[in-house]
């Protein structure tokens, strides 16, 4: 059976080198696999070093998935840091009439617009405001991940939290655990779109 498009639910994910993309990337992937479904998630890098731009991908399927290429026709674009917004491949492949374009941005839904020239759906979060406020660091990935479960039915809230919970309990301190919890929840509460 050949694969098409309508087979699969597809993020690709803009950020930068240690703004947590290829980890929201997993945690939507283990997320999926959580709720019965087949998912994929990987990297891409350019330049290997932090701050650099860089590109993580999900794939979502009720069936096995056997292709293994970057997405190129996303459902959502996930933009963890605006200052991306001018990169050419931002909004490439994204259908104005059904994808959506989601971005973590205090300036609202017209400057990327303007910045992107798409104009499809466009959804804003402050992640980066919200995650300094509940987590102390200016890491805004789950808040994205919040802001992420309100847009699709793929990804339900108390999934992407107990799937944090589960991941991280071991590996960060209880106080910055919680903090991460309130950012998600906060981004699914915060997030704002246009039609």
């Amino acid at each position: 059976m050949v694969e098409t498009k309508k087979d699969f639910f597809e993020i690709r994910w803009h950020g930068r080198g240690g703004q947590g993309a290829k980890s929201a990337a997993q945690v939507v992937a283990e997320v999926a696999l959580d709720t019965g479904k087949y998912s994929q998630a990987f990297p891409e890098y350019g330049a290997e070093r932090a701050g650099a731009p860089m590109k993580a991908f999900d794939r979502i399927s009720d069936s096995p998935i056997t292709i293994h290429s970057s997405v190129e026709s996303p459902d959502i674009v996930v933009v963890i840091d605006e200052t991306l917004l001018g990169l050419p491949d931002i909004a490439i492949g994204i259908d104005e009439s059904t994808g959506v374009l989601l971005v973590n941005t205090t300036k609202g839904k017209d400057f990327v617009k303007q910045k992107t020239g798409f104009k499809g759906k466009i959804c804003v979060v402050p992640a980066t405001k919200i995650a300094l406020e509940e987590i102390k660091r200016g890491i805004p990935n789950t808040v994205m991940l919040g802001a992420l479960a309100k847009l699709t039915e793929h990804l339900p809230l108390e999934s992407v939290i107990e799937n944090f919970k589960k991941t991280f309990e071991k590996k960060l301190t209880p106080d910055v655990l919680e903090g991460n919890i309130r950012a998600i929840k906060r981004g699914y509460e915060e997030v704002t779109c246009n039609g």
